[in-house]
């Protein structure tokens, strides 16, 4: 089993930066493990596990604070983790339709251009210019 792991050893583990550790430990996010009078703060594979926690958390779109709350929460609350996971895929699916509605506009953008070469100014840079007062 893995244990009396040196920070270094660690992020190496969880393929985490050791800054990126020390962060994590800052914020409170992680414990930062006691140190003994003399040597190095010691780690264990609990220690691990969080981090590759953390990391697939934000793989799937949580934040710091949101994996903060889902550690506060605990594995034994499964319809309380339900509940987060169900705001995240509704927040991102709101995104998905922000960036949809962006990549139309653009399109359009672009399709105005390319039928208007022939003019003086670019209708595109024309648009990001417009102002329009309240």
């Amino acid at each position: 089993m893995l244990k009396n792991l040196t920070i270094g050893k660690v992020a190496a583990f969880s393929e985490i930066s050791v800054e990126t550790i020390r962060y994590y430990q800052k914020i409170g996010l992680i414990k930062e493990p006691d140190k003994p009078l003399s040597g190095y703060r010691l780690y264990n594979i609990e220690n691990i596990k969080e981090l590759k926690f953390i990391k697939k958390a934000q793989r799937l779109g949580f934040n710091l604070t949101e994996i903060a709350e889902l550690f506060a929460i605990g594995s034994g609350k499964c319809s309380d983790i339900q509940t987060k996971a169900r705001m995240k895929r509704d927040q991102i699916s709101r995104q998905i339709a922000d960036l949809q509605a962006l990549e139309q506009t653009l399109d359009d953008l672009i399709d105005c251009c390319r039928h208007s070469s022939s003019e003086p100014h670019c209708p595109l840079i024309e648009s990001l210019s417009e102002f329009k007062p309240d």
